[in-house]
């Protein structure tokens, strides 16, 4: 239903702010300091988030923006980002793709062989070797340093007690079911986050409250659907994808493997917020057809449960998707190289800027209670069609 409370709104610099702001971070390991270049732009916009929301690497960034003030959360993510690539510096480089692509290849490689600094390091005896049923028989490499680093750069008072709502993604191990956990329902710590970017066979599975979780990128690398099934309220959701749908043919069998990664990681993301566009379309359409009812019948159960049913506030969902360069293959989740991270962080920046440029089209649906889809960061039109709301009734 369209925004009727009376209240100002709270505004940033290019846009008017609905009830909530989301910020919607994907899985993708390495990409994520895309993620990081993004909340520094929307920062730079004045954009306040209200809601955070992430599954495995989007988890930790999330966590950080959570976890600490408005004035010092760009420089934990720096010190995080800068933390987790200090041992693959910036060399210097002739602008080449296929020589790029070596060389990302190669610090991929060596990130196999020697971990990531802060991140995680390669077990001493293969899990092939260590007991069954023990932690070391379940990865090929130990989060430990993880948990230190989280303990480092977050408070996790103001993490659990402060203005930012903060939801990660799990799976049980032993059920198979997804769970978010969510700082109005749990106190959320180090184990949690880490639960979140547990990504078999790489990582360990997390101990929390005597049972084991994996990465929530598992079931779905996106969590929008949290997002929306608990909104309340107007919303205008940022959602960061990390692995683009829609791409060119690969030519080569890197140009496979980072496609096959791309549509696995992807796909689930287009499919759910395009099922949610659908789902509220059908609802509008519901509204639309109960508005025109005699008021005799407003009484009746069945219209009122209708009306309950199909009753909703606008969302506004705005994609920021990263699109990978050339050089770029099947191993850039785990390429975490300073010179790559850095670009991912700039073209997090661009993205922001690039639709900050074109916010006038979410503005104007926010202003009039509408809903729509948007990715103006690639071309200046809604992809879904905005949606006018029509009253509730009853």
């Amino acid at each position: 239903m369209a925004d009727l409370d009376p209240k100002p709104r709270r505004r940033a610099k290019a846009l008017p702010l609905p009830d909530c702001v989301a910020l919607v971070l994907q899985g993708g390991g390495a990409l994520g300091s895309y993620q990081a270049g993004v909340i520094e732009g929307l920062a730079d916009s004045g954009i306040e988030i209200d809601w955070v929301s992430g599954i495995s690497i989007g988890a930790v960034n999330a966590a950080i923006y959570a976890g600490n003030s408005a004035e010092r959360r760009v420089e934990r993510l720096h010190a995080f980002w800068d933390l987790l690539t200090q041992s693959l510096p910036s060399f210097p480089i002739f602008p080449h793709d296929q020589i790029r692509e070596w060389l990302h290849e190669w610090s991929a490689g060596y990130v196999m062989m020697a971990g990531v600094p802060g991140f995680f390091t390669p077990r001493a005896t293969s899990p092939m070797f260590a007991a069954p049923g023990t932690m070391e028989a379940l990865s090929f490499y130990d989060s430990a340093p993880l948990r230190e680093t989280l303990d480092a750069m977050i408070d996790w008072d103001l993490l659990n007690n402060g203005q930012v709502r903060l939801s990660v993604g799990a799976v049980d191990v032993e059920s198979g079911n997804f769970h978010y956990f969510d700082t109005t329902e749990t106190r959320i710590d180090a184990r949690h986050i880490m639960a979140s970017g547990a990504l078999p066979p790489g990582l360990p599975p997390i101990e929390i409250d005597g049972r084991l979780w994996w990465d929530g990128g598992l079931v779905s690398n996106t969590p929008l659907t949290h997002v929306l099934d608990h909104q309340q309220g107007s919303l205008l959701a940022f959602q960061v994808d990390l692995f683009a749908a829609a791409t060119d043919l690969p030519k080569t069998i890197m140009d496979v493997a980072a496609r096959e990664k791309e549509i696995r990681f992807s796909s689930r993301t287009r499919q759910v917020s395009d099922q949610v566009m659908r789902i509220r379309q059908d609802r509008e359409a519901v509204r639309k057809v109960l508005a025109k009812l005699a008021a005799e019948m407003l009484d009746d159960p069945d219209v009122q449960a209708l009306a309950a049913r199909s009753a909703e506030d606008a969302v506004n969902l705005v994609h920021l998707i990263y699109r990978a360069n050339a050089w770029e293959g099947g191993s850039r989740d785990y390429e975490f190289s300073m010179r790559t991270m850095r670009e991912h962080w700039q073209a997090g920046l661009e993205a922001v800027g690039e639709t900050m440029a074109n916010a006038q089209l979410v503005a104007a649906n926010i202003e009039t209670g509408k809903s729509a889809a948007f990715d103006l960061g690639r071309k200046v039109v809604p992809q879904v069609d905005a949606l006018e709301t029509t009253p509730n009734v009853g």
